[in-house]
């Protein structure tokens, strides 16, 4: 169990509504879909009413930064049969490149970046609540911008500050980016993964916990359980 799960639940019963479209860009085809998760008729660009609210909050601050960039959704809403099959996916991957490795210690990567998946209430992986977002950045233009990684990927530069000590020109404007999504996430009181830099959340036990490190009289309660 990680810490985090260790935060209690109360469910404040948002539902789940979906991210606008006019407002913000996507991943399309979307990742996981296109690699054929089991997600049925459930879109995977939804999120908590409250959550949504914040998200474009966040928009509008990068807009005021940024005149003409966008946020750029690459996942939101992740059932839980969802997150089985995209944990089963990347062990594959992992145990194809990594020949050498005990089945151990490919599990031990893969739950570094994946929660594990559980029918717990108690213990929900974070996007199965609909209060966790993947994404990134795009430009005036709709360019996706090069943020010094891959989401998902599985290496040490999907640290938020992996670039923070660059001297490369290139590398330096990779954290600079890194830190404008970061800044205007946390605008409307996101909190960023400590080990990815596209993943963020509001209300759930990650971003309950995160706070607590940072304020150790932040109420222990997570407004978002499984949905």
């Amino acid at each position: 169990m990680k810490p985090y799960q260790m935060i209690s639940i109360q469910d404040c019963g948002e539902g789940l509504v979906p991210i606008p479209t006019e407002m913000f860009a996507f991943e399309t085809p979307h990742p996981y879909q296109k690699l054929g998760a089991p997600y049925g008729e459930v879109s995977p660009y939804l999120l908590r009413e409250g959550v949504l609210e914040a998200l474009k909050r966040s928009q509008k601050q990068l807009e005021l930064r940024r005149p003409g960039w966008r946020l750029k959704i690459f996942d939101a809403y992740r059932p839980i049969a969802v997150q089985q099959f995209m944990v089963d996916y990347t062990f594959q991957i992992l145990r194809k490149r990594w020949v050498n490795a005990s089945k151990s210690e490919i599990e031990q990567q893969v739950a570094q970046f994946w929660a594990q998946p559980s029918n717990n209430p108690d213990t929900p992986p974070p996007h199965s609540t609909g209060a966790a977002i993947d994404l990134t950045l795009v430009n005036e233009k709709q360019e996706t911008l090069d943020l010094g990684g891959e989401i998902d990927e599985i290496s040490a530069r999907s640290h938020p500050n992996f670039y923070q000590n660059a001297t490369i020109a290139s590398e330096q404007g990779y954290h600079q980016r890194r830190e404008l999504l970061k800044e205007v996430m946390f605008s409307a009181n996101f909190c960023q993964h400590p080990e990815e830099w596209w993943h963020f959340s509001l209300g759930d036990q990650m971003w309950v916990w995160l706070n607590s490190q940072k304020c150790l009289s932040s109420p222990l309660i997570a407004d978002y359980g499984r949905i």
